[in-house]
């Protein structure tokens, strides 16, 4: 079993588009076996998806830093981990997932999305990355990087590391049926973590 770590809004404003297309990744996700990995909040896209993730069976687990205790509300149906800071929040997604998917997000999803795409550029990782963009929202992000690439800024096998899916059954296309890079998530209902 995989765990696909989803790095997406918990706003609660955002557009229901995207939490429809969360609700699709999460569905598809569990649909192909999957654990749903994400910031452990119960609103916006990241609610959607590890709701829809369980209502079609699959697990979820979150990691939430307490001090976004009453900012994201935890999800009180899912896995959660609770986590001193931001930045354990993103060693732990890391070191526990096996795929990283990027839903429609503002700034803390674009600085997860960086903070694995670096790590999977200097080698640190080889695991899947995958962004999902059905309307066109990362066009401009796209063609920034593209630039970089352009100019010598950045290798083309960063370019490559990342792939770009419309839909959340190309999502799942881009993922490898089984993964084993993960480590164990505790059996409980709530761990605070170091």
């Amino acid at each position: 079993m995989a765990v696909i770590c989803v790095f997406c809004s918990a706003s609660p404003r955002i557009p229901e588009a995207y939490r429809l297309v969360a609700t699709e990744v999460g569905l598809a996700l569990a649909s192909a076996g999957h654990t749903v990995l994400t910031g452990g909040g119960s609103r916006g896209a990241m609610g959607a998806v590890t709701a829809a993730a369980r209502a079609a069976g699959g697990g979820t687990v979150g990691i939430l830093p307490t001090g976004l205790l009453d900012r994201e509300i935890p999800d009180p149906d899912t896995e959660l981990h609770l986590v001193p800071s931001m930045e354990r929040r993103k060693e732990l997604m890391g070191e526990r997932s096996d795929a990283f998917v990027v839903l429609p997000g503002g700034i803390g999803t674009l600085d997860e999305l960086f903070g694995e795409w670096a790590n999977r550029a200097v080698d640190a990782h080889d695991k899947p990355i995958v962004i999902v963009d059905p309307d066109g929202l990362f066009t401009s992000l796209r063609q920034q990087i593209d630039l970089l690439a352009q100019k010598g800024l950045v290798r083309g096998s960063a370019l490559t590391a990342v792939k770009w899916a419309a839909s959340a059954a190309e999502v799942v296309d881009f993922l490898p049926p089984t993964i084993s890079h993960s480590q164990g998530m505790e059996a409980s209902t709530m761990v605070h973590e170091a």
